[in-house]
């Protein structure tokens, strides 16, 4: 981790007794600051996409991990002052202290996720702890290379600041590249900080070795060998550890999990006392759908969309199938393209034999078009000419990444899309837990000069769950004429009542959510916060 200012060399101490000439030392060195500050960025970036992935609003979690951190690293810099005296036990005493903990960290976290329902304290205390050690090695690497061989002030800064930010960049490039995907949440943290303690075993225990007692040397080097043989423990009990906390997190037994480049994929299935199987499906810990009542939601979300033309649909997000499944009991329909983000979503619901009964098979139809891109990109490239019913059935706009897709661009290019008679259907979140998300996104659909009518259906595994019908000109609520008769849920006179709101649930006064002002975020918090 990059330190925001380097201090200047105190006087140089006394030359040290070294393993190796003083010009090989100084290589050695520099090399060990490289290692450090890959180490120190990869656990500051672990502590930031461990909050995006479990909590959301990727924006707040990484303002307080970079906010505490820095402050922290200002801190341990001027802690260190009075361990220099003894540079080169304290440097290994700090390193030993700080693999260990940037290597646990996420463990520790995830724990305190799980179980203690602790997270955003332990985030802040990890951070400022990691900060601390963090901003310590720097000016106890400045006193060991001064005495290597003492040197300009301005060099030795010159010299330490190029070790230190390149290796920042190497540890930030590292993560998301290769340490996440090939050796996940828990287990990179934990290679990374056996990494930090051997580089500092190496300066400690063999190039400084000569300029310890023998004790001290034994007791550092046993130490740092010790910090690596936890972290190693803890990486063959991190299978165990990741299935025991993440089944702590859901009511049923998990019987599919995975983690793809972008969210987390859980489903968890179980059988009632009468028999009744319950799977359901979570994005990044968020319930997408119980089987148990999933027909209410996709009932309410595709077919009053459907009630005019329906040759060609545009289905955005819905990678598990189920509004697909809906628009295909149309038979006059000709076309559906579903642009899912996520292609092992899409992989999952053509081939899990408990997702394609739920979803009747509908991803394997030959009117279907997958396309695995971002619903924004692939909407702005234009050139996919224009449908008749565009549904909407993004995730909620918990994250900055899905609040884009709540947004009066976004509206807009959707609505450029649509044929002049055409409808457009978004999931709006619940009215009731988040009133003024809800109605957020109706204003904001409105200001991308859409007609719009809102409505509300009971689900019961989410509560009362809202949706904005909208289209070129004024939609009018109603089911189609000719309509399928597996309909569960709808008719006429449950649809008409669907578009009233009782007074505390009506239009608060709310602003259009942009892409350079999301607004939708806030209010998203505000409601399922209580805030």
């Amino acid at each position: 981790m990059t330190a925001p200012a380097i201090p200047a060399p105190a006087p140089a101490p006394a030359a040290a007794r070294l393993a190796v000439r003083p010009g090989r030392a100084r290589v050695v060195l520099l090399f060990a600051a490289f290692v450090c500050a890959a180490c120190g960025l990869v656990y500051e970036l672990a502590l930031i996409s461990l909050g995006s992935f479990l909590v959301g609003n990727s924006v707040v979690q990484a303002s307080v991990v970079l906010s505490v951190f820095v402050f922290s690293m200002g801190l341990g810099a001027l802690l260190s002052k009075g361990l220099r005296r003894q540079p080169v036990i304290a440097f290994a005493v700090v390193e030993a202290v700080l693999a260990l903990a940037g290597g646990l960290s996420v463990l520790a976290l995830y724990a305190a996720f799980a179980w203690l329902d602790l997270y955003q304290p332990a985030l802040i205390a990890v951070s400022f702890l990691l900060g601390a050690l963090v901003g310590a090695e720097i000016p106890l690497l400045m006193t060991l290379i001064q005495s290597v061989r003492p040197q300009d002030a301005g060099a030795a800064v010159a010299d330490l600041s190029a070790a230190d930010y390149v290796g920042a960049l190497v540890g930030g490039l590292a993560f998301p590249f290769i340490l996440l995907p090939r050796l996940g949440q828990l287990q990179g943290p934990l290679v990374v900080g056996a990494v930090n303690a051997i580089a500092a075993a190496v300066l400690a225990g063999w190039l400084f070795a000569p300029s310890l007692r023998r004790p001290h040397r034994n007791i550092v080097v046993g130490g740092l060998v010790g910090v690596v043989g936890v972290l190693g423990v803890a990486g063959a009990a991190s299978g165990r550890f990741e299935v025991s906390a993440r089944q702590a997190l859901f009511d049923d037994p998990i019987v599919h999990r995975e983690q793809t480049p972008y969210q987390e994929i859980v489903l968890t299935e179980s059988v009632s006392l009468r028999g009744e199987r319950d799977l359901r499906l979570f994005l990044n810990g968020d319930l997408q759908f119980s089987s148990v009542d999933e027909y209410r939601y996709h009932e309410a979300l595709v077919h009053p969309a459907m009630a005019g033309p329906h040759r060609r649909v545009l289905v955005l997000g819905g990678g598990d199938g189920l509004a697909t499944r809906e628009v295909l009991r149309y038979p006059d329909v000709g076309e559906v393209v579903l642009v899912e983000l996520d292609g092992r979503m899409i992989e999952l619901a053509r081939e899990d034999r408990r997702l394609t009964a739920l979803n009747e098979r509908s991803l394997h139809d030959a009117r279907v078009r997958v396309e695995t891109e971002d619903a924004f990109t692939w909407l702005a490239g234009g050139g996919n000419g224009l449908f008749d019913v565009i549904i909407a059935d993004l995730p909620d706009a918990d994250s900055t990444a899905t609040a884009k897709l709540y947004t009066q661009e976004f509206y807009a290019v959707a609505g450029a899309a649509l044929s002049p008679a055409g409808r457009m259907v978004v999931q709006a979140g619940s009215p009731a837990f988040a009133h003024h998300a809800f109605w957020c996104i109706d204003t904001t659909v409105r200001a991308a000069e859409l007609s719009t009518v809102p409505y509300h259906v009971d689900v019961p595994s989410f509560g009362d769950w809202g949706f904005v019908l909208s289209g070129r000109s004024s939609p009018s609520l109603r089911l189609p004429a000719t309509r399928p008769a597996s309909l569960r849920s709808l008719d006429d006179s449950t649809l008409e009542a669907a578009a009233t709101f009782p007074p505390d649930r009506r239009v608060p006064e709310v602003q259009v959510s942009t892409l350079l002002h999301p607004v939708i975020l806030d209010y998203q918090r505000q409601g399922w916060r209580g805030e």
